[in-house]
């Protein structure tokens, strides 16, 4: 029997302490748009779904991955090029976590407000 989504993911939210940059870094890196913006929060669109980027007084990035400060969010993102990626990620900001387990499958990064990300090719990718 099918059975019927109830829902369909269409946003993610991120915490940060400066929603511009953080927003135009995810609408950068994924092909998208900032739609919306107030002056605590900023909406990229990227296909289907939505990342506001939502400032946060005292917002404190995660420690990732050891630390007292928990990751908070992770965002697995499909890529084609490994290696093409992690310098487009670099280029717009991102920085390379230290913390690198298995570097010929999985890059982490943390985007410019310190929210770990992961850059693999193991997903298929269509950029469709």
């Amino acid at each position: 029997m099918a059975v019927m989504a109830v829902a369909r993911l269409a946003m993610v939210s991120m915490d940060c302490a400066d929603p511009a940059p953080l927003a135009a870094f995810w609408a950068e890196l994924l092909d998208g748009t900032v739609i919306a913006s107030t002056d605590t929060v900023w909406v990229t669109q990227a296909g289907s779904i939505m990342i506001s980027a939502m400032q946060v007084p005292g917002f404190t990035p995660a420690t990732y991955p050891d630390g007292e400060v928990p990751k908070q969010i992770h965002l697995d993102l499909a890529v084609s090029d490994l290696e093409a990626a992690e310098a487009e990620a670099l280029r717009l900001g991102a920085t390379r976590s230290d913390h690198q387990p298995a570097p010929d499958e999985w890059r982490i990064m943390l985007d410019p407000a310190g929210h770990p990300f992961c850059l693999t090719a193991n997903i298929p990718f269509d950029p469709s």
